[in-house]
């Protein structure tokens, strides 16, 4: 992908032993589907453990992070805004806007856990919902990143990598990237 402004996901809200799978999921999902960096709430470090230890083995660049303060990163953010909501605008109609935008300047992208309170409603740049019923808030974070990135993202180069998935029709098949290394098929 081209030099951009950084894409950055920031989980709102963690309830912990509830929300554990999760907010791990929005990470990867993240990671996997094009932002930079993923901000979660201080109570969820386990996550930040888990997405941290995927990016080690399977490559990045991806950066995860804890904040005391998740709505302190709403209110402090320097660039555009982004809230995932079933109650926002239809992505179809302001993906392109959005797009446009995230060329120039930073975009955070902010996915809720529980009751979204209604200043970040109203901090937000747009409320964007990928269908207007309920669904999973990892579900709304692929297909808004994809919609962002126009598939792009499903092209990237993973760097520092220790393994890689090899793509085929069945079975699983993971080559380390270290060299005279032998794959492993299962």
């Amino acid at each position: 992908m081209n030099e951009t402004p950084e894409v950055a996901v920031l989980r709102l809200g963690h309830r912990p032993g509830r929300d554990d799978r999760m907010t791990t999921h929005v990470g990867l999902t993240a990671r996997a589907l094009g932002a930079d960096r993923v901000i979660f709430p201080d109570n969820a470090g386990g996550s930040l453990e888990t997405v941290a230890d995927i990016t080690d083995r399977f490559g990045g660049p991806f950066e995860v992070e804890l904040t005391d303060s998740p709505r302190g990163v709403v209110r402090n953010w320097e660039g555009q805004i982004v809230h995932l909501t079933m109650y926002g605008e239809r992505i179809q109609d302001v993906e392109a806007e959005v797009r446009e935008t995230s060329r120039t300047e930073p975009l955070l992208v902010v996915v809720g856990s529980e009751k979204v309170p209604f200043d970040v409603y109203e901090a937000a740049d747009w409320n964007v919902a990928v269908t207007n019923q309920p669904h999973s808030e990892v579900a709304g974070l692929a297909v808004f990143l994809d919609r962002l990135f126009e598939g792009e993202e499903l092209e990237r180069e993973w760097n520092d990598a220790d393994r890689r998935v090899v793509p085929q029709e069945t079975g699983k098949r993971v080559e380390s990237v270290e060299p005279n290394s032998e794959p492993t098929d299962k």
